[in-house]
């Protein structure tokens, strides 16, 4: 019970509480020996989506079932069919492993929300894209709803580790509506399976960094040294290649190009994405920001991506250049610190690898609040930044760039000279 209680605290995620990917499992119809089923995967995360090579989604079957056949999606592997003669199923594996089909996928293969190598968008970003189907025959199974029994142990992997799913529910049949909404008609059975993302469960290391700078202070802070790791040919070779190396082509090239394993630009934080927040100027009634992400990853094109960031003064952005925006309410409506960012279609939405173009930037016009604005302390700047839905390294407090007149190296010691003329003057006021 303990340990439950502690994946369900790492999996819980304050900006999107109740952020899940539910996988839907509709019995459309009975078959002499099972039942044919539309399996769907519906994204409910605000910003955390599927990028590519997409999905794998697995179970263990509860008796001897098999599949039959399948249409928008695959098994990986066929497993041992030779006990049956004729037609051979499509998988005869206790614990098949599913992958979605590519784009381009004939027709006679597709059904709806299928064929899209397993990338499923977020909500905000893209509503039309945001769950992905298929359609599974499965044969030596149930016949009814009383002897139908539910797979177990479902996986998600997205495309490597970091969910942890649920088990299989079994909820009201879902309804489908005709288009004039006029006739209603329903699934003989559904369950439904709730998954849930945890980052520590994803990867042992962050994936993301943020620096800072200001037009006040000349003082530039990066990454924290280390964020995502860090050089060391010794123990790990390869990791990273400097960008003027001669042997770059032949690094992204290398035994790693096939299976997206990172290959980033050596650098102190080591990190695949750098976002940059610079506070850029200053108007009486606004104030100016620059926000700048950099890709460093040479093997990696970020489809779709997005930025998540919290700062208070959210709740008075009046103008926004080159990219989308979203405010996000984790608290309800009446705090508003939380935006959502990311790239106009066809113009920035694809974030390049690392080189000239592996970068978006955009700049943020905000209203100042008489109540709470000021430069001071380091107020302007973020206080947590998340890309893709991970949650990136922010530099320590004490290093963000200070007022000149504010910053701790700019106070004068009591000096001897000061102090004896402190004394002298409050001795002649005392006489007069």
């Amino acid at each position: 019970m303990c340990s439950s209680f502690v994946a369900l605290a790492e999996a819980y995620d304050s900006l999107d509480p109740n952020g899940n990917i539910t996988i839907k499992w509709d019995i459309m119809q009975w078959t002499p020996d099972g039942y044919v089923a539309v399996v769907t995967m519906f994204n409910f995360q605000q910003f955390r989506h599927i990028q590519a090579p997409g999905w794998q989604l697995g179970w263990s079957w509860a008796k001897k079932e098999v599949i039959w056949s399948m249409v928008g999606a695959q098994t990986t592997e066929q497993g041992d069919c030779s006990k049956f003669k004729g037609n051979t199923p499509h998988c005869c594996k206790k614990d098949p492993t599913i992958v979605d089909l590519l784009p381009g996928t004939p027709f006679n293969m597709q059904i709806a929300n299928c064929c899209k190598a397993g990338v499923i968008n977020t909500f905000n970003q893209d509503p039309a894209n945001a769950a992905s189907s298929f359609q599974i025959s499965v044969g030596l199974a149930g016949t009814t709803n009383k002897t139908v029994k539910v797979p177990k142990n479902f996986t998600l992997k997205a495309p490597g580790p970091g969910y942890t799913c649920g088990r299989a529910m079994i909820v009201r049949p879902t309804k489908f509506f005709t288009q004039d909404g006029r006739r209603a008609t329903q699934a003989l059975m559904t369950w439904n399976v709730t998954c849930t993302y945890s980052q520590f469960l994803a990867q042992k290391t962050p994936t993301c960094c943020v620096s800072l700078s200001s037009f006040y202070n000349d003082t530039i802070v990066n990454c924290p040294t280390c964020s995502c790791g860090c050089q060391n040919n010794k123990t790990n070779p390869g990791s990273c290649v400097n960008e003027n190396s001669p042997y770059l082509q032949s690094a992204i090239d290398g035994p790693g190009k096939y299976t997206g394993q990172p290959l980033v630009q050596c650098t102190s934080h080591m990190c695949p994405i750098r976002i940059h927040w610079h506070v850029k100027l200053n108007y009486k009634e606004y104030w100016r920001v620059k926000i700048t992400v950099t890709n460093f990853n040479y093997r990696m094109n970020y489809t779709q991506w997005n930025l998540v960031a919290q700062h208070p003064n959210f709740d008075n952005i009046t103008k926004l250049f080159s990219f989308n925006y979203k405010p996000l309410t984790p608290y309800g409506s009446k705090i508003n610190d939380t935006a959502m960012f990311w790239g106009v279609k066809f113009y920035n939405d694809l974030l390049m690898q690392a080189g000239p173009l592996g970068n978006a930037q955009s700049e943020l016009l905000l209203r100042k609040d008489s109540m709470t604005f000021t430069f001071d302390k380091g107020w302007a700047f973020p206080r947590r930044v998340y890309f893709n839905g991970d949650n990136c390294v922010m530099p320590p407090p004490d290093a963000y760039p200070w007022l000149p007149n504010a910053s701790p190296l700019t106070k004068q010691p009591l000096t001897l000279p000061v102090l004896v003329f402190s004394i002298v003057l409050a001795t002649l006021l005392a006489i007069a």
